[in-house]
C-alpha cells in the first residue's frame, strides 16, 4: 500500500465528531463527500469531455460513471483536493480512448471478409490427393518415410530428426531426398494412370 503524505495545514477541513465534540482534521480529497460534491458540480462537464471523444450517449455516460468508480476507488492517493477534478478529467480521456480503440478493433475484426468455403467436390478432391500422398507414402522405404514425416508432418529440424532416428544429419538429407524423389515419380505415374 502506498505511503500517503499529509495534507499541508493550510487545507484541512474541520469535520466535528459526536463524541466529544471535538473536531478532528481529515483530507477533504480523501472523503466520499468532495468526491460526491465532485460529481453534482462536474458530471455535465465530463459528460461533454467524453461526448467530444465519443459519439453515443450511452458509452459518455459509461465512460463517466466508471472514471469516478476509479477515482472513488483511488481516493486515498489523491493528496490534493483540488487534483480531483484533474484526475476524473484524465481517466475520462483514458477510458474514452480505450472506448475506441476497441471500437476500431472490432471494426477491422468484422470488416475482413469470411474466407470462402470449400465446395464438397474441392473437398473430396483434396481427400483423394491425400489418400494418393498416403498410398505413395507407404511404398517408400521405411527410414525414408519416417523422415518425411518427422521432417515435414511433425515440423522437425534435420537436426532434430537426426537425433529422434539416431542418424547422422547428412543421412537425413540424403533420405529427405531419396523420398521426395520416390514420391513424385510414384504421384505422377497415379496422376498419368487417372
Amino acid at each position: 500500500m502506498p505511503v500517503i503524505a499529509p495534507m499541508p495545514a493550510a487545507r484541512p477541513a474541520r469535520i466535528p465528531t459526536q463524541r466529544d465534540g471535538a473536531e478532528e482534521t481529515a483530507a477533504v480529497g480523501t472523503t466520499v463527500d468532495h468526491l460526491t460534491e465532485t460529481y453534482r458540480a462536474h458530471y455535465r462537464s465530463l459528460l461533454g469531455l467524453a461526448a467530444l471523444l465519443l459519439d453515443d450517449t450511452a458509452s459518455c455516460e459509461d465512460v463517466v460513471q466508471e472514471a469516478f468508480i476509479r477515482v472513488h476507488s483511488a481516493r486515498r492517493r489523491v493528496r490534493d483536493p483540488e487534483k480531483t477534478l484533474a484526475y476524473l478529467r484524465q481517466t475520462v480521456v483514458n477510458l474514452s480512448r480505450s472506448a475506441l480503440r476497441r471500437r476500431i478493433l472490432g471494426l477491422k475484426l468484422l470488416s475482413k471478409p469470411m474466407p470462402d468455403m470449400a465446395s464438397a467436390e474441392e473437398g473430396a478432391y483434396e481427400q483423394l490427393e491425400r489418400d494418393g500422398l498416403i498410398q505413395a507414402m507407404k511404398g517408400l522405404q521405411r527410414r525414408q518415410r519416417e523422415v518425411l514425416v518427422l521432417r515435414y508432418f511433425a515440423d522437425m529440424t534435420e537436426a532434430q530428426v537426426a537425433k529422434t532416428l539416431g542418424i547422422s544429419v547428412g543421412s537425413v538429407k540424403a533420405y529427405g531426398s531419396r523420398g521426395i524423389a520416390a514420391l513424385r515419380i510414384a504421384l505422377d505415374a497415379k496422376e498419368a494412370r487417372r
